[in-house]
């Protein structure tokens, strides 16, 4: 996809995207909320500063850099069987020629601005409470220079994956019409690579090998940001199905219900598991629940049927506590935000979910082979950027950091001077 050349949306079409796009950031400030509030106290501030930091660097490092490859409908190509497979676009730098080119194409550039600064918002909830801000604006550069442009171009673009119904005859190509891959999948899976190269909160599994519970200060802060995620998320896909499924105005009330019943039956699933697990509902775990039922319809709500959206968010709601569980005493990935199972997982079943429910034959394959690439040559890639840079820009606070907090280390103050923050036990 050019973004100077028309896109096929006529101006009451137009006018509507843009509109939903103006509120799709709303999801942004509900994730940024609950990243916030499952974290410790004494890293309040941090966590939200750090959350508009990351934002500011992925979109100018995305409006520099990252828009030359996710952008033109030639890029770098190479053959295989006599298929063109292309790689990566081959745009202008630092947006030249944005002001002659179309409003409907600056309405794209727009929301691959906003797409992009969900992806880096999402790993930064993983790394709460040790996670440094200038190590997570040097991996939001990252991604927004080079990863994320990668994954968009091939999904939204005229990439290899979207050109798999073309080429290969499976279904209409890679399907992502909300960003479940280039988004939610991307973020989760830079996440782990996060957790991974920093390291668990330190007391989160002592030496006895049992985990201990470290909850969220804040379960309104979480509670409230899934309510108010839920509004810039309705818009999002809305916008989505516009902009890269096509769909006319007039099926967007379908995407919207979807994306409502998806979440709701992601919410009661997790209800009753935890209900049953632990004797009563847990508010962080439902929380995730929620979430993932949305990230479920970023992949499907302008796919599915009311149904089919349902019970895609069931099975999301009901796998997510247990993997959180699973991931945590098993695995021991400390994950405070949730964002691996949330977004990661929750963004892989949306994509299945979606073959599934398309009517194109082929189409579980294209997903299969897109959820392929971005497990094996998307995660691979960005673990080992950010390996490279931690050892220039350690990741991870020191001890004492962690031990008075990430808003007194990083910021100089807390975000509740009234209160006196306790030490853990953990940590005398």
């Amino acid at each position: 996809m050019d973004p100077y050349a028309a896109l096929p949306l006529p101006q009451s079409a137009f006018v509507l995207a843009l509109c939903l796009v103006l509120v799709s950031p709303l999801a942004l400030a509900g994730v940024a909320l609950i990243n916030a509030g499952l974290g410790r106290s004494r890293s309040a501030a941090h966590s939200l500063l750090g959350s508009l930091a990351l934002i500011a660097v992925a979109v100018v490092v995305f409006a520099l850099i990252g828009s030359m490859f996710a952008y033109g409908d030639t890029g770098y190509t190479f053959s295989i069987s006599g298929k063109p497979w292309n790689w990566i676009g081959a745009g202008s730098f630092a947006l030249r020629g944005f002001s002659a080119g179309t409003v409907q194409a600056q309405l794209s550039t727009l929301a691959q601005f906003i797409a992009v600064a969900f992806a880096v918002l999402i790993a930064w909830g993983s790394g709460a409470d040790r996670f440094r801000i200038a190590a997570g604006a040097a991996a939001a550069a990252i991604l927004a220079a080079l990863v994320y442009p990668m994954i968009a171009y091939w999904a939204w673009g005229t990439g290899w994956l979207a050109q798999l119904g073309l080429n290969f005859s499976l279904g209409e190509g890679f399907l992502d019409t909300g960003g479940a891959a280039t988004i939610h999948v991307l973020g989760g899976l830079s996440a782990l690579a996060i957790i991974w190269i920093a390291g668990p909160r330190r007391g989160k599994f002592p030496k006895e090998g049992l985990s201990t519970a470290m909850p969220g200060h804040n379960a309104v802060y979480v509670l409230f940001g899934c309510m108010l995620a839920l509004v810039g998320w309705l818009a999002w896909n809305m916008a989505g199905a516009l902009m890269w499924a096509d769909l006319p105005p007039t099926e967007l009330a379908v995407t919207a219900i979807d994306t409502l019943l998806s979440a709701s039956g992601a919410l009661v699933a997790t209800f009753i598991v935890t209900r049953i697990r632990f004797g009563k509902p847990d508010a962080s775990l439902c929380a995730n629940g929620w979430m993932a039922g949305l990230v479920t319809s970023s992949a499907c709500a302008s796919i599915a049927t009311p149904f089919e959206a349902l019970l895609a968010g069931l099975i999301a709601g009901l796998i997510t506590p247990l993997l959180v569980e699973l991931f945590e005493l098993f695995l021991s990935i400390d994950d405070p935000s949730g964002a691996v199972t949330v977004h990661a997982v929750g963004g892989l079943w949306g994509l299945l979910a979606a073959g599934f429910f398309a009517s194109q034959q082929g189409q579980v394959l294209a997903q299969l082979v897109g959820i392929a690439a971005l497990l094996g040559i998307i995660f691979p890639l960005v673990y080992f950027l950010f390996w490279l840079v931690n050892l220039v820009l350690p990741f991870r606070a020191d001890a004492d950091g962690e031990r008075i907090g990430m808003d007194l280390h990083e910021l100089g103050g807390s975000a509740y001077p009234e209160f006196v923050v306790h030490r853990d036990d953990s940590y005398r």
